[in-house]
């Protein structure tokens, strides 16, 4: 059986993609630490650069999980 997806809040997700981008550390590192999968947190700092620098839509906005 597979386990529910988690929710996470907009706090959490760009704190954690700011620990990935202040520290310089590895996702994989940061997501164990943190007890996010990794490629979650690897999408949430793809979507934090995106949307910093207008991403693929053009749009602007925050980082969500």
């Amino acid at each position: 059986m597979s386990e529910m997806p988690k929710k996470y809040d907009r706090e959490f997700c760009e704190g954690a993609v700011r620990v990935v981008e202040e520290t310089g550390k590895p996702v994989a590192q940061i997501a164990r630490d943190l007890g996010v999968n990794e490629g979650t947190l690897g999408n949430w700092v793809v979507k934090a650069r995106e949307a910093r620098q207008g991403g693929p839509s053009g749009r602007r906005g925050s980082v969500q999980g």
